[in-house]
């Protein structure tokens, strides 16, 4: 049995915890450990069967009985902590981004390899169904050489304006999955990003810094063309689509629904909306993340988005932020 700790308590470290508890076999969670440890905290832990909760996440890592830490804190700690978590010996998985700084992500991936311990970052979307499926078909040659990749993202609604000063921007808080779903799916690396953004959605995410709609253009070592397109509100639901057209044909993805019924009256036809938002629509993505973490452990197999799955997304999103700040194409070859 892998006996597992969760650095942070917040949405994402109860989602993982739930999926663990859930739906993973072989494995069980000892402690969890958050910042502001309230009474809630521990009743929702207790719940899950968590016996442990600490304020201290030093106790997750000095405890010689947990084989393996989730790092599902604030985003500036997970880089310091996965190195310390590699130090002690622990797999680690962590949520993305590693890091904002590259040379930092680099540290963390040197003390994995030293410390010959497990490492998977956590892009959740590489295990959804409808993503899985067009990667087979990609795998599978059906769809020929791959031409144009398209991976449209819309949210249901803008985040705070608290949360946007302090997020890095759309393309790290974002788009970034949608960097590494052009990776996942094209099977190539990109080496050109040109990047156009507006505020187009709420004023205050200008006067922010940052913007809330984009299209990017990325151009792959294949001689394959992704396009991204972004909105931070999409008034019908949670917009998740991708295609990939190729020399031999095309394979693409609608948005998950409640259901398939279709209503047709004289007034229309009418059919569900999108999902609303990433919890119901990724949910049991994030649960099979979970269960490949674990059996990488176990059967000791690399884990399936590695330290340099993690670290790619991050510079095509430096290279996308220099390209709309510059109004050019940026070479990843500029800021790697």
């Amino acid at each position: 049995m892998i006996k597992i700790g969760i650095i942070g308590a917040g949405r994402i470290g109860r989602v993982h915890a739930e999926s663990l508890s859930k739906y993973v076999q072989g494995a069980e969670i000892k402690a969890i450990s958050d910042v502001k440890v309230s009474d809630e905290l521990k009743s929702w832990a207790a719940s899950k069967g968590i016996p442990h909760v600490y304020t201290d996440y030093q106790k997750i890592l000095q405890d010689p009985e947990i084989d393996a830490v989730l790092v599902c804190s604030s985003t500036n700690t997970h880089a310091p902590i996965s190195i310390e978590a590699a130090r002690a010996g622990k797999h680690i998985f962590c949520e993305k981004p590693i890091d904002s700084d590259v040379e930092r992500i680099k540290q963390v991936l040197a003390e994995v390899e030293k410390a010959g311990v497990k490492f998977q970052v956590g892009f959740n979307r590489r295990f959804d169904h409808n993503f899985k499926a067009i990667k087979e078909r990609v795998v599978s040659g059906d769809i020929g050489e791959p031409h144009i990749i398209r991976v449209t993202s819309r949210d249901p609604d803008a985040p705070p304006i608290d949360y946007v000063k302090v997020s890095g921007g759309m393309f790290f808080d974002m788009t970034i999955h949608d960097f590494d779903m052009i990776r996942y799916l094209s099977g190539s690396e990109v080496t050109e990003v040109y990047a156009s953004g507006a505020v187009l959605v709420d004023p205050e995410i200008g006067r922010a810094g940052d913007i809330d709609t984009a299209v990017i253009t990325l151009k792959l070592a294949n001689g394959a063309i992704g396009v991204i397109d972004n909105s931070r509100k999409a008034v019908y639901g949670y917009d998740q689509r991708a295609e990939v057209f190729g020399s031999k044909g095309a394979v693409q993805t609608r948005n998950d629904t409640d259901s398939t019924a279709v209503y047709s009256c004289e007034r229309g036809v009418i059919a569900e909306k999108p999902k609303y938002f990433f919890l119901e629509r990724y949910m049991q993505s994030f649960a099979d993340e979970m269960q490949c973490f674990i059996a990488s452990i176990v059967n000791d197999t690399p884990t399936a988005v590695n330290g340099n799955d993690g670290l790619q997304p991050v510079l095509i999103a430096i290279a996308a932020k220099r390209s709309l700040d510059e109004g050019r194409p940026v070479k990843l070859s500029e800021v790697a």
